[in-house]
């Protein structure tokens, strides 16, 4: 809670110093505004020293634990089903709500961050993009940044190795945690200068802008939180209502306390007790599914954060003037629905996890630097829609499984 503090203020301090620069044409300030910039691009490059191997690293985590999941049966079936179903619509609706507000915008910011950045790459066609796929070298991949061909090859490794005998699956899976928290624990270490880090990135930049910068980061701010509000009502609404058969009301009294725990700590797994209270006290789900649904909907339900991501695809592509073709939208569309499944649960999780779907389309990643100064009412609402949808997922699964004659539900006013 303090660090996203001190990131928000380092944010404000920035901006401030941008602004006052911009409006009195102060000499000095200007130059103090464009002077720290250093500091922000040695911020972003921390950043981008570690994207690489932590989310090829979590993603290998979770892609493996995965493979034990066949032994589930159908339980394991409709639960993946039901978050890979809502993560792709949740990616989409981020897009299209982000898109939809991005008139409000000033386009004087955009112009600011462009005259920044570099020219956007040529896209290649839908055919080529698919073969491009393929990583001929996963290690030259690594190299050149090319996070989604690395992802591809990342996965099929967890999945052959999530099939290995047990002892040397395990084995695999300790080295590839071990690494990951090693990892993630770098990243908290680099967190901690994130406040100059970000003051070093919005000074020069609003200090181009002006207002405009401060008029564009609220419409993204407002637009994900409209997307959230929407994805909850439009998708976990009618799932409760039409396929749980349970009553609106009571599901969302319910989710109340879990949603609240989700949003003050922004993290899906600290609230599994709050969930699992709540399924057996006021959803009255039947404990196996509540035990598996909520476990696996901790470290997988992560609509809420592809909600996010998708958003941010679409305003970080304007911001720097990069086009969104449908080759270009279809790779951060794939690339996006398989990091939201290992986010990390740590501050900024879900911005340091775009860098597959921008490096995809062309985005500068510094972009990830800057959303990580508004990204607490963000991370609040998407773990909070997230909490929302393991719940939704548990009333789901419980009705079909008690349909199926699977293990019985004991609400009988459903």
């Amino acid at each position: 809670m303090k660090l996203n503090l001190a990131i928000a203020l380092g944010l404000v301090a920035g901006l401030l110093l941008g602004l006052v620069a911009a409006i009195t044409e102060s000499q000095p300030l200007v130059a103090l505004a464009e002077g720290v910039e250093p500091l922000g691009n040695a911020f972003v490059d921390l950043l981008k020293m570690v994207v690489i191997p932590l989310v090829t690293s979590v993603v290998f985590v979770g892609v493996c634990r995965l493979g034990n999941l066949r032994k589930l049966g159908r339980m394991g079936a409709i639960t993946l089903g039901f978050f890979a179903a809502t993560t792709v619509v949740s990616v989409l609706l981020g897009m299209g709500v982000m898109k939809a507000l991005l008139p409000l915008a000033s386009e004087g910011a955009a112009q600011a961050m462009e005259a920044g950045g570099a020219p956007p790459p040529m896209l290649p066609g839908p055919i080529e993009f698919l073969f491009s796929l393929i990583p001929s070298n996963p290690f030259s991949a690594a190299v050149d940044g090319a996070l989604l061909p690395l992802l591809v090859f990342t996965i099929l490794l967890a999945a052959a190795a999530g099939s290995l005998p047990t002892g040397d699956s395990d084995r695999l899976l300790g080295l590839a945690d071990a690494v990951a928290a090693a990892l993630i624990k770098l990243v908290d270490w680099i967190l901690l200068i994130a406040p100059v880090g970000v003051f070093a990135l919005a000074a020069p930049v609003t200090a181009r802008a002006g207002w405009a910068m401060l008029q564009t980061l609220a419409i993204f701010v407002i637009a994900v939180l409209i997307g959230e509000l929407i994805f909850v009502a439009g998708v976990y609404v009618p799932a409760v209502r039409f396929v749980g058969r349970m009553s609106v009301r009571r599901f969302l009294r319910g989710c109340v306390t879990p949603q609240i725990i989700g949003a003050s700590t922004t993290s899906s797994p600290a609230t599994v007790p709050a969930m699992l209270e709540a399924a057996d006290e006021h959803l009255e789900i039947s404990l196996p599914v509540a035990g598996f649904v909520i476990s696996l909907g901790a470290g997988l339900g992560r609509a809420g954060a592809a909600l996010f991501q998708g958003a941010c695809v679409v305003f970080l592509a304007w911001l720097y003037g990069v086009p969104l073709p449908m080759a270009g939208i279809g790779g951060a569309l794939l690339a996006t629905f398989i990091v939201s499944f290992t986010v990390p649960s740590i501050p900024g999780g879900s911005v340091l996890s775009l860098a597959p779907a921008l490096g995809t389309i062309g985005i500068p990643l510094d972009g990830m630097a800057v959303l990580l100064g508004v990204d607490r009412i963000p991370d609040m609402a998407r773990t909070a829609t997230n909490v929302t949808g393991t719940l939704t997922a548990a009333v789901v699964v419980d009705r079909l499984e008690d349909g199926y004659g699977g293990s019985p539900s004991t609400d009988s006013s459903r």
